[in-house]
């Protein structure tokens, strides 16, 4: 179950890695954050006629409504934009935009980095430390996500918000798929990189237990004294003892022999067979004697 468990693991935070970051990369690339329009109303018959119409993304505007519609030019991040806008707010919006623009790239980059990673670790699972690694760039990529995309929200809230109210004109905004994809990027890429940690967590659990204990192959030194590795060194070995010849054996025996065992009292109300048999040990002892 655990190994069905782990292989689970690694097979959605793959597949949340690789949507996610097709999705960013599809909503950085497109034009489609945010449609606008705007026109006028007229009195007569309560209708509407559009002025201008036009989708937008992190680098273009394409307009397709307007004198200049059909046209789609670069946004302008350091110069006056080539085109005229019908309104101010309009021009405010698409110039307060920018400011959102790097938080994507950076989570691009970073989620590009996780997936790298991730697949690294799967192919060596051995390197537990790699699904950590890639998990914590999923968790920031999504993480710099959202925050571009609350920048890209309040900018244009608040654009809205100080935008004239006139009754003769009217003007409807939008979020487009592009923008879609980005917020459903963050939340796979968040998946991912919670189910990273926790593979990591596993296979670092895993290799704990069938890890075998140290005492079982490294010498294991005493506690009892302080003295328990000197046998470890050569030096401190005693010297060898040089063994005895055969005629220190024999001495040693024979004066083992010679040795008189201190006499034992008679005994005590015994018969004259116990008497006897006393005795006799006694001239035995006294005949080993040497002259």
């Amino acid at each position: 179950m655990s190994s069905f468990s782990t292989r689970a693991l690694t097979l959605l935070s793959s597949v949340f890695g690789a949507c996610g970051l097709l999705l960013v990369g599809v909503a950085v690339s497109t034009d489609y954050w945010l449609l606008m329009e705007e026109g006028i109303v007229l009195q007569q018959n309560q209708t509407t006629e559009v002025k201008m119409a036009l989708h937008s993304g992190l680098w273009r505007v394409c307009f397709v409504a307007g004198p200049e519609k059909g046209r789609c030019v670069a946004s302008e991040y350091f110069t006056e934009p080539e085109i005229e806008i019908t309104t101010e707010n309009t021009a405010n919006i698409l110039k307060m935009v920018r400011t959102a623009t790097p938080f994507p790239m950076v989570s691009l980059l970073f989620v590009f980095t996780a997936f790298v990673i991730s697949n690294i670790g799967h192919i060596r699972p051995q390197r537990t430390i790699l699904a950590f690694v890639s998990g914590i760039f999923f968790i920031l990529s999504g993480l710099s996500l959202v925050v571009g995309l609350v920048l890209y929200i309040s900018s244009i809230n608040d654009e809205v918000m100080n935008r004239p109210r006139e009754p003769e004109q009217f003007f409807h905004y939008h979020y487009g798929w592009s923008f879609a994809f980005a917020a459903s990027s963050f939340l796979l890429k968040e998946g991912a990189g919670v189910m990273s940690v926790y593979l990591f967590m596993k296979r670092y659990a895993e290799e704990e237990l069938y890890r075998p204990h140290p005492a079982l192959y490294r010498p294991r030194m005493s506690d009892c004294s302080d003295y328990s590795g000197q046998f470890l060194h050569p030096d401190s070995w005693p010297p060898p003892q040089r063994g005895r010849s055969p005629s220190d054996v024999s001495s040693d025996i024979s004066i083992q022999l010679n040795q008189t065992p201190p006499p034992q009292p008679p005994p005590k109300g015994g018969s004259m067979k116990k008497l006897f048999y006393y005795s006799l040990t006694i001239m035995m002892i006294n005949t080993r004697k040497p002259l």
